[in-house]
């Protein structure tokens, strides 16, 4: 994947990665199948990472950010660090003329989210937050549906989603919500992504609760939330973490990354967690997933079997209900129900690469832009402040979906 190629070969983005980290690992297959980019250079502090991205793909690596930037093959750079570094990271590779895909969610504070979104505007780069759920096939398609008018507008949106989540390996700060840690600003942000999505973009108010019930792992677990939209449609988006129910049994038991699963597995993460001493013991666990990474957990995923998902999603609209699957879509109209089946993906999350191909070879502003990822971080601070003040909290800076 590597070097400049012949003059008569295709166009291909040259894509440089910050982070080779989980986000990374499960990206790389993506990467690997979309010929339209090449993986040029990386940035980690992980020398095994450095080595082995240096060996497998033949491109550059580096210790620092600054570094990346200075490559003049790199176009575009993938944000895929933890939570806390992206407004700085964002900041420097705009300056330095890179067009940016940054990990969701945008930034921890809403005030690091305006700053990404006013220094990418300023630098005149194209910034995309993802990927989302919100990318996923069948959400676009049920978008699309929407769109053509077909089903009248949405009045009513149900999604939720039960999963392990907060029982897989974790960094001490992914346990800290003031540092980006619990569901909400990491699992909340897919959800809140699919419904706004789905209901043209403009939320007007969220009324929500949260639920931290595990001494042992002190942020929120938990969400549910009621949100309401400048149009009259509301929705419902509840998410548990805490891995007991599994909401898969609802997807024909697909896994969120569009792999088949067996129910035989409940339980495992919490197993798994049970036999491991200490934080800095978890942190190490976490480390073996990531890549250049030493165990069974670094290991890179297999082709998906169907499209990705984030749990059930229901959409009422004015003349049918629209069920999303991850191989198909359900419409329920007056007399009849329709399947639309959606043929399994030959490249995993093409379409996080279609917004990014486009913005940087198309000059295309992107649907997923900054300002959008900006609109769902402010939902997960209304969620945690209204849960804290038991109130309704009212939104401001809202944006439809331009897809």
């Amino acid at each position: 994947m590597s070097g400049d190629g012949n003059a008569g070969e295709a166009r291909r983005v040259g894509l440089g990665v910050c982070g080779l980290g989980r986000a990374f690992m499960l990206m790389l297959p993506t990467f690997r199948r979309d010929q339209r980019f090449r993986l040029v250079a990386a940035a980690t502090p992980s020398a095994e990472g450095r080595a082995r991205f240096e060996a497998e793909f033949g491109g550059r690596s580096h210790e620092t950010l600054a570094a990346l930037c200075a490559d003049p093959d790199v176009e575009a750079i993938y944000v895929a660090s933890p939570h806390q570094f992206h407004a700085a990271q964002v900041a420097e590779a705009a300056a330095a003329g890179k067009h940016l895909l940054v990990e969701k969610p945008l930034a921890v504070s809403l005030e690091d989210g305006k700053a990404m979104v006013a220094a990418a505007r300023a630098a005149g780069v194209h910034l995309i937050v993802g990927p989302s759920h919100s990318f996923d096939r069948p959400v676009l398609e049920a978008r699309a549906l929407i769109a053509g008018g077909a089903l009248g507008r949405p009045r009513m949106i149900q999604a939720f989603n039960y999963t392990d989540f907060l029982y897989r390996p974790r960094r001490p700060e992914e346990l800290v919500t003031a540092e980006g840690g619990g569901v909400v600003f990491s699992q909340a942000v897919h959800q809140i992504d699919v419904v706004r999505l789905l209901a043209g973009g403009r939320a007007r108010s969220v009324r929500a609760y949260t639920g931290d019930w595990d001494p042992q792992r002190p942020t929120e677990g938990a969400y549910s939330l009621l949100m309401d939209f400048e149009d009259g449609a509301f929705a419902s988006l509840t998410y548990s973490g805490y891995g007991r129910f599994d909401s898969d049994a609802f997807c024909g038991w697909v896994g969120e990354l569009g792999h088949r699963k067996s129910p035989e597995g409940y339980g495992k993460a919490r197993r798994m967690l049970a036999d491991v001493e200490g934080a800095e013991a978890e942190a190490a666990l976490k480390r073996t997933r990531t890549y250049g990474g030493a165990g069974a957990g670094g290991a890179e995923l297999p082709l998906p079997e169907t499209h990705e998902h984030f749990g059930p999603v229901i959409v009422s609209c004015e003349q049918a209900d629209l069920r999303l699957l991850p191989d198909r879509l359900v419409i329920y109209g007056d007399e009849a129900v329709e399947e639309r089946p959606l043929p399994a993906p030959e490249i995993p999350r093409r379409e996080v690469m279609d917004e990014l191909w486009a913005a940087v070879v198309e000059n295309r502003p992107p649907a997923h832009s900054g300002a959008w990822g900006l609109a769902s971080l402010e939902v997960c601070h209304a969620i945690l402040r209204s849960a804290a003040e038991r109130r309704e909290i009212a939104l401001s800076l809202q944006v439809p979906y331009e897809g």
